[in-house]
């Protein structure tokens, strides 16, 4: 048997094996998750390889875990197929519809042969849950195969997947990947494990009118106790899902056959609308409310620029005169700028805030004084006082945007009763299919590369690779104070992927194959060819997607 050379890359340490040619690459990893990761993918030659590939030729290999970020990815998206094909055995008569990323797992409704919702019981969930145990004890294999693409649109629309069936129409290839698992087909959008051998650890719970597929956390394997989300974050979610729906868009099948009918021009402006009477809603609240002190956070390129401007409009029209304050302008200077674990500046972090003079400037102008307001010079790493002056008027309110905004460290000297807060994020209303979710990270990524490429002259390379970092931040200085919010503003288009393709996808070919960045800049072009382009002329100059795009009325 002739034997090949293997060079495995683990950290920093390299070592050689030599193996039979044709061995499977699942032969030289463990899948226990007990020691708190799982291997379930590998790069060979730096390409991204699922672990039944065999190998035939010297090779250099490094394995991807859980604990990275697209190994996470499969190792859900092989719990959620498990999850499926479980289902599907237990109550044949039922499909399963994966909607949405909530808390620690995903939310997911139950519907019959008409489509109707059907609330899930205790003990429906209990016989799923022991048919998964079961299919994970016995490792059974996850299978690919190819099938000609109208042969896959005709399985689909037999097992009532109707949505990927739609899909499937604007498909231009004529063949498409499906994955078996013990004789249950589906499509999933990306890679498997190779078997259900590790998928262990989950938990099914009753949640509203259907479930959360409970996900173990990333850096340890281990499932939380705390599986729901708060409460104006599921409002928020349910509502976009609910809007989708009554405009018959669930899916990006659906939306593509608008598209080719001619309805794209009423869906945008449907969608402005909703979206300009929701700003409308908050703008009378902070009026209403007599609220002097207007606080906005957000994750990264959720739109909080154009939502401040917005707000701004109708906070005039409302007889208010608002004045914007940057957060940022109020960095400590970078002397005193605290650094992470790679000794590199940490703007991120809420102790980079000069929060003692944001609290003193943000307190007088609340008591009527003039108060001389800063502007921080990033070339110089400072604050300037350049002589611009505030004095707020009986009829003036401050709109402050910032990362920390909400985090009540950022405003302990304030008075509670004076601010309203505000919580921004692109909750997307559609799915690729029933099973296959668009991830509201994926949506905020695209829209900053498009940005940084047109604001600041970065590549698509340089955005990918600080993505992660920006995520790390988002999770320590963003999220855990959402619930703080008075309001929660979903700045999701329905439309703006088939927009953002149109400028996207030559920035991410322009990503080299020698890049590490390659492999996600590689799958952000395979998720936007599920989607038809739109011209973007038709978008509104005020639209919340303009702050991306460019040509927009806001200066940013």
């Amino acid at each position: 048997m002739k034997e090949i050379t293997v060079t495995i890359h683990d950290g920093e340490n390299r070592r050689e094996l030599r193996l039979e040619s044709g061995t499977s690459l699942l032969r030289l990893v463990n899948q226990d998750p007990s020691y708190g990761q799982m291997t379930v993918a590998a790069k060979v030659n730096g390409r991204l390889v699922e672990l039944g590939q065999k190998l035939y030729r010297p090779v250099e290999v490094g394995f991807v875990t859980t604990r990275d970020p697209i190994g996470y990815e499969i190792y859900k998206r092989s719990l959620i197929l498990l999850m499926v094909r479980a289902y599907h055995e237990a109550f044949p008569e039922l499909r399963v519809r994966v909607l949405y990323s909530l808390g620690q797992g995903f939310f997911c409704t139950v519907h019959d042969t008409e489509g109707r919702v059907v609330e899930p019981e205790r003990a429906e969930l209990k016989k799923v849950k022991a048919v998964m145990h079961r299919l994970v004890d016995e490792k059974i294999p996850i299978e690919k195969k190819v099938l000609k693409t109208a042969e896959a649109v005709k399985l689909f629309r037999e097992r009532g997947m109707d949505q990927k069936a739609e899909l499937f129409r604007y498909r231009r290839a004529s063949r498409v990947n499906l994955y078996s698992l013990d004789g249950y087909e589906d499509y999933f959008y990306g890679y498997m494990l190779p078997s259900t051998e590790g998928l262990s650890r989950f938990n099914l719970i009753q949640f509203d009118d259907g479930f959360i597929l409970v996900v173990p956390r990333r850096n340890s394997l281990e499932l939380g106790r705390v599986h729901g989300a708060q409460e104006s974050l599921y409002t928020a979610l349910r509502e976009a899902e609910d809007w989708g729906n009554q405009l018959g868009l669930s899916g990006v099948g659906q939306l593509n056959t608008e598209i080719c009918k001619g309805h794209l021009n009423d869906l945008i402006l449907i969608q402005e609308a909703i979206m300009e009477k929701q700003i409308a809603d908050i703008a009378e609240k902070i009026h209403g409310q007599n609220k002097k002190l207007v606080l906005i956070a957000g994750p990264s390129s959720s739109g909080k620029t154009t939502f401040s401007n917005r707000l701004s409009i109708q906070l005039r029209a409302h007889g208010l005169n608002p004045h914007p304050i940057a957060m940022d302008n109020f960095f400590k200077e970078r002397v005193d700028t605290p650094k992470d674990e790679n000794g590199k500046y940490d703007f991120e972090s809420i102790d980079a805030m000069d929060l003692k003079l944001f609290n003193e400037t943000m307190e007088r102008l609340l008591q009527g004084e003039e108060v001389k307001m800063p502007r921080f010079d990033f070339t110089l790493g400072e604050k300037k006082f350049d002589g611009r002056t505030l004095k707020l008027n009986p009829d003036d309110v401050l709109v402050v945007e910032g990362i920390h905004a909400l985090n009540p460290a950022s405003t302990y000297a304030l008075p509670a009763d004076s601010s309203y807060k505000i919580y921004i994020s692109a909750l997307m209303q559609l799915n690729l299919d029933e099973h296959n979710r668009i991830s509201t990270s994926d949506t905020r990524l695209l829209r900053r590369i498009v940005r940084d490429a047109r604001t600041r002259g970065n590549d698509a390379s340089r955005t990918i690779a600080m993505w992660e970092s920006v995520r790390r931040g988002e999770e320590r200085n963003i999220f855990p104070y959402q619930g703080e919010a008075d309001a929660l503003f979903n700045s999701a288009l329905i439309y703006e992927l088939s927009a953002i393709k149109i400028y996207a996808e030559p920035l991410l070919f322009m990503v080299p194959p020698e890049s590490e960045e390659y492999y996600e800049a590689k799958r952000l072009l395979k998720f936007l060819d599920y989607f038809l382009g739109i011209d973007p002329s038709m978008i509104p100059a005020n639209s919340l997607l303009r702050e991306f795009i460019g040509g927009g009325c806001f200066e940013i």
